[in-house]
């Protein structure tokens, strides 16, 4: 069986062979492989750093032990002080360097297309999907990515019948993935005049921002309609054919735009949403046997498949899969959802790390 240090004298070999492939001249005009290899490079020098660090620690650590034993009186006790520091360093290094030595996610370090809908519940499942809209975007605010609508379409109350938005960060796949899913909202509607809590709920899905070079759709593989915007209540907004359906014959996806008043807009944007779609629905192939991105993260959007529950009356939120409750929803509400996602990407990496060690 291969040792750690053997692995990893081997991706140190691998970063110096993809080094020296960025340096080819041929490199620069092959975007797919250019992409891909930067991609790696990156990689692979966070690990080799890290792993030049552990080494230098450990170095350092021996040095310590060493004047430790040879010395007396306060020169001991400030050596010992450095071998606790040591140590303490080492633990957080190798527990990093086990950690990037995980199978990585494919989509690490993409932009992500966020879709939002109301589900169950009637017009108070738009209200709150409007609701999650507003919190992700307060987080994107608070993260420093950018945050773009696609397209938005309001349902008859005010609320999000439907929307589309592109977040653009490094990080932005690797914190969003997990929030995937059926969220469900407790709390007394604007409409009920007795009082009682309703429950509703809306789906969030979430699906790497896909690059042209990623996913090469032919143009005969598509069926394109025009037609004329309509808000909400089916009220036409527009006097122009200017929204967009784009169907992908070969899949049956099909990507609907209205939001721009221009029909090459709206067929651009519709692109970016195809293409991602097609992109996850390719990775999830390859995993599993489902093949559909919507239906693995979704399921039907009833209530009962909830990965999240907000509830009002009692300033709650609580995450189904960790069971982790707060009593915090006002912050949540405003974008303070690191609390959640950093303890989804603790659990994940503890489980990653059993299924590693059971190997």
């Amino acid at each position: 069986m291969r040792s750690v240090d053997d692995t990893l004298n081997a991706l140190q070999d691998e970063l110096h062979a993809v080094e020296a492939a960025l340096g080819e001249p041929d490199v620069a005009s092959d975007l797919n492989r250019l992409r891909d290899l930067s991609r790696r490079h990156k990689e692979l020098a966070e690990i080799n750093n890290t792993w030049t660090a552990l080494k230098a620690v450990q170095e350092d650590l021996t040095t310590a032990k060493e004047m430790f034993n040879e010395t007396s009186g306060d020169d001991r006790e400030q050596w010992r002080a450095e071998v606790n520091t040591f140590e303490s360093r080492i633990a957080e290094l190798e527990a990093a360097l086990e950690t990037l030595l995980l199978p990585r996610d494919p989509n690490v370090g993409r932009n992500v297309i966020l879709e939002i809908r109301g589900a169950e519940g009637g017009e108070e499942a738009n209200l709150f999907a409007s609701d999650l809209a507003s919190m992700y975007r307060r987080y994107a605010a608070l993260r420093g990515w950018k945050f773009e609508v696609v397209e938005e379409r309001e349902s008859e109350q005010g609320g999000l019948d439907e929307g589309t938005y592109l977040i653009k960060g490094e990080d932005a796949w690797s914190r969003l993935a997990h929030e995937a899913g059926v969220h469900r909202v407790q709390r007394v509607p604007t409409t009920e005049a007795k009082g009682r809590v309703h429950t509703s709920s809306a789906t969030v899905s979430v699906l790497p921002e896909a690059e042209e070079v990623d996913v090469d759709i032919d143009p005969s593989d598509l069926k394109i309609d025009v037609y004329r915007s309509s808000g909400p209540g089916g009220q036409s907004v527009n006097t122009t054919d200017s929204a967009v359906r784009v169907t992908h014959l070969p899949t049956g996806i099909v990507v609907s735009m209205q939001d721009e008043k221009s029909q090459i807009q709206n067929r651009a944007k519709a692109l970016i949403v195809l293409r991602s779609r097609l992109l996850k629905a390719a990775q999830d192939a390859q995993d599993s046997e489902l093949g559909d991105l919507k239906r693995s993260q979704l399921g039907s959007g009833g209530r009962s498949e909830k990965i999240r529950t907000y509830n009002f009356k009692e300033n709650r939120v609580t995450d189904h899969r960790i069971n982790l409750t707060h009593y915090s929803l006002d912050a949540v509400l405003a974008g303070d959802l690191d609390p959640y996602i950093d303890a989804l990407l603790a659990d994940l990496r503890a489980r990653q790390l059993a299924e590693s060690d059971g190997r």
